[in-house]
């Protein structure tokens, strides 16, 4: 199956040239285009496109809060700043941004982040939903309130937790739960000795990792011992988390 590509840039003959160049590659499809970042967001969640060649800015308004919707509804979302304003750099980053490409473009180097990507795998996704979190003092446990359920869960259980199509999702060995909780709420709860909020999208508990290695331009993706997840992290917190185990 062929990974889906938006494209969104003002400029016409841009949206052309990364058509031509995406379509040359093997395993890509372009499924949408906008012109501006009203519709953007829009065009994402319609098509649920894995890779997003976002300008930042169009029209006179800021792909950065764009970029920010998009990687809530899908932290894995992988964000291609291309532009011609080299000054943002350090800002999309800080955001999470897959890749930087300053305009004109080197085919070349466009064509080394689509294989880049394409080395990549997309896991699965399985959650049930419900709705309050609240820690259990004395008992090591998040209570989870559903509408006509409680779920009890170990905190010594949970690998991670992420923002997942605007929602938190709490991952254990063998089950997950989604909460309306933001990540802050959950690791407000959590010792920070034990989890780490390893990137904006993502809080992970250090005990379970297994391998890190990079991922986009100054990122790094996590996996963990017993779940097919992974997470995603910063480059900051790559360096901090070197200097634990040191």
């Amino acid at each position: 199956m062929s990974i889906k590509v938006i494209l969104v840039d003002d400029e016409a003959g841009i949206r052309i040239l990364l058509r031509k160049i995406i379509e040359q590659k093997e395993g890509f499809e372009v499924v949408g285009e906008s012109d501006n970042l009203a519709d953007a967001v829009t065009l994402f969640t319609k098509t649920r496109a894995e890779v997003i060649f976002l300008d930042i800015e169009i029209n006179g308004t800021n792909g950065l809060e764009c970029a920010k919707i998009i990687t809530d509804l899908e932290p894995k979302a992988k964000i291609i700043f291309a532009t011609a304003h080299s000054e943002y750099m350090s800002n999309a980053f800080e955001l999470y941004a897959f890749d930087y490409l300053v305009k004109p473009f080197n085919v070349e180097r466009v064509y080394h982040t689509l294989d880049r990507i394409k080395s990549l795998t997309k896991p699965d996704n399985k959650d049930h939903l419900d709705k309050i979190i609240k820690y259990e003092r004395g008992l090591d446990k998040l209570l989870v309130k559903g509408k006509e359920s409680m779920s009890f869960v170990d905190i010594n259980d949970i690998v991670l937790v992420q923002r997942e199509n605007s929602s938190t999702v709490i991952y254990t060995k063998k089950d997950s739960f989604t909460t309306s909780a933001s990540l802050g709420d959950i690791e407000a709860k959590l010792d920070v000795e034990q989890f780490m909020r390893s990137h904006k999208s993502y809080l992970i508990n250090v005990s379970q990792i297994k391998k890190i290695e990079p991922y986009g331009r100054w990122t790094y993706i996590v996996m963990f011992k017993d779940i097919d997840k992974d997470a995603l992290m910063t480059v900051d917190k790559y360096e901090e988390i070197k200097k634990r185990f040191l």
